[in-house]
């Protein structure tokens, strides 16, 4: 029997509907038609009222510290944001403030935003890549990011961009081969599709 990836999303959207969310679960459903995982998905506009005002660790609601737990035992982490005045938002920075700095070394983390304008395109670069150095976690090749124009309301409308999804789910695969069995402490390797 394969074991299943466990895959934490964080979408850093924080009311709803949400583009952002729409494109974590575009990334979800790709990611989950190459490999096969469980997945949990934590939306900032649900829990960010719970640890807002919150300084210490020791201090979370036990809703959000179980929600810390689940980033850093994940085996592939999918991490969103909306792009505001330049870089993600605020509470998705201090959501992480509470993620113990040694726990998610090595840890693939796939990275995609929403903008906007094509201007905000490297927020993946310049933004998140930099708070997941700081980890030492292992940023994957290819970010997805997604303007406005790419969609329909709240449904993905470019094909350009589903290819993006695609790709960075494709893409992901070696760095998922190597990584997760060692991120779940097991010996067997864990069956990836082809």
């Amino acid at each position: 029997m394969s074991h299943k990836l466990k895959v934490v999303a964080v979408s850093g959207n924080l009311q709803r509907p949400s583009r952002t969310l729409v494109l974590v679960e575009q990334l979800l459903a790709a990611l989950g038609d190459v490999v096969p995982i469980e997945m949990q998905l934590i939306e900032l506009g649900d829990i960010g009222p719970q640890f807002a005002g919150t300084l210490y660790r020791s201090q979370l609601p036990a809703a959000v510290e179980a929600q810390v737990a689940a980033i850093e035992s994940a085996d592939l982490l999918l991490v969103a944001s909306p792009v505001y005045r330049g870089s993600y938002t605020g509470l998705l920075k201090h959501l992480f403030d509470f993620v113990h700095h040694e726990a998610l070394t090595d840890k693939p983390v796939l990275l995609a935003a929403t903008g906007g304008s094509d201007r905000h395109a490297l927020v993946i670069d310049h933004q998140l890549r930099s708070l997941f150095s700081f980890f030492q976690a292992l940023t994957l090749p290819i970010g997805v990011y997604a303007v406005e124009k790419d969609f329909d309301g709240y449904e993905i409308a470019s094909p350009a961009l589903r290819a993006r999804i695609a790709l960075a789910a494709e893409r992901a695969v070696p760095h998922l081969r190597d990584i997760a069995p060692a991120a779940r402490g097991k010996s067997a390797p864990v069956a990836l599709a082809a």
